[in-house]
């Protein structure tokens, strides 16, 4: 299959040069630097990956939706979303790959085996509130809908290239635009490592994603009604 895998990054050199070189082993990688202040977009070229600099920093949502035009304009056939923080491990997506031969939406899970034991506990508490909701509302059953590890097909990445959001609200309304449109979904599930976690996801950032959360569900339940 005709894939590349796009990673969002923002000042994520610790990590980056090791993610590309480990990636390559399996696709060509595309780098979206979302507006980094450090060296994250020469160590992704460094390593061999195709960078697109954001000229600021716009959010994830953008970051993977500029992944996501560019594999779109060059016809390949799948995006594999991978974090460029460490906590993916590259190995898997061979797996994501299969997983599309009866899916259009594949979502790695860290929760189908042992929780990750070094995830914050507001992360954890997040995720389980809106994994529980989003399940409802898509029907899908849902164990984590906050892994950025995933792969979804042509026909996906046309629905999702249209989604309004930009920061972490775009990995869920994923989830939700893909019931809409009554896309095949599952879930493999992987290790995460949080060890040394840098985190830019501030605690006004999860009250803001739980209130998106809420109000989709509500409007779930209306447009069902």
């Amino acid at each position: 299959m005709n894939y590349i895998i796009v990673i969002p990054a923002y000042n994520e050199e610790a990590a980056i040069e090791n993610i590309v070189k480990s990636s390559l082993k399996y696709s060509e990688v595309l780098v979206v630097d979302d507006g980094s202040s450090d060296r994250t977009s020469s160590l992704a070229k460094q390593a061999g990956g195709m960078v697109i600099n954001h000229d600021k920093n716009r959010g994830k949502g953008a970051a993977l939706k500029t992944g996501i035009e560019y594999a779109l304009n060059k016809s390949y056939k799948a995006m594999v979303m991978l974090d460029g923080d460490g906590q993916h491990d590259p190995h898997f997506i061979p797996s994501l790959v299969s997983g599309l031969e009866d899916a259009d939406l594949v979502v790695c899970s860290r929760f189908l085996r042992e929780p990750p034991q070094d995830m914050a506990m507001q992360r954890r508490f997040s995720n389980k509130l809106t994994t529980g909701l989003l399940g409802i509302a898509t029907g899908y059953p849902l164990t984590d809908s906050q892994c950025g590890f995933r792969i979804f097909n042509e026909k996906a990445g046309q629905i999702f290239r249209e989604i309004p959001y930009n920061d972490y609200e775009f990995e869920s309304e994923m989830l939700y635009q893909a019931s809409l449109h009554n896309l095949m979904f599952k879930e493999i599930g992987i290790p995460s490592s949080y060890k040394g976690e840098k985190s830019y996801i501030t605690g006004v950032k999860i009250i803001k994603y739980i209130y998106y959360i809420f109000k989709l569900f509500l409007i779930d339940i209306k447009r069902r009604i």
